[in-house]
């Protein structure tokens, strides 16, 4: 196996190998987002770190504490996503977590290892956990 992956090449691998290179990665677990882009139309896909919740998939739209990332702009517009965990290819419906449920779901995602809440410190927006609902 090569470097580590990223971006484009992550997503080429993930598909190539049906997740066997690219779901389990640097000690957690990642899947494949497909939004529809809000300006061009066209499919974008997005290797994101997930954790399950129940029959739902959940991610974070941290961009590093950045901008809003473009996937999440893009379901802002379209919920309607495609979802491939390993060889498991689904459609969802996206929205995000409410205020209620964000505190569990939060918690669930920073025990991925990943720094979420140095993320948020960084950050001059509220990151929202985002529920992918299969349909």
């Amino acid at each position: 196996m090569g470097g580590p992956l990223f971006g484009q090449e992550h997503v080429d691998r993930y598909r190539e190998t049906a997740g066997e290179e690219g779901h389990d990665w640097q000690g957690t677990t990642v899947l494949l987002l497909t939004t529809t882009g809000r300006k061009s139309g066209e499919k974008r896909t997005t290797p994101l770190i997930y954790q399950r919740h129940g029959d739902d998939f959940l991610v974070v739209a941290s961009n590093g504490g950045g901008n809003p990332p473009g996937w999440f702009l893009n379901l802002q517009d379209d919920p309607i996503v495609a979802v491939q965990v390993k060889a498991d290819h689904h459609t969802a419906r996206a929205r995000v977590a409410t205020a209620e449920e964000k505190p569990e779901l939060w918690r669930i995602m920073t025990a991925t290892g990943t720094p979420y809440d140095e993320f948020q410190v960084k950050a001059d927006r509220e990151i929202p956990v985002v529920v992918l609902e299969p349909s």
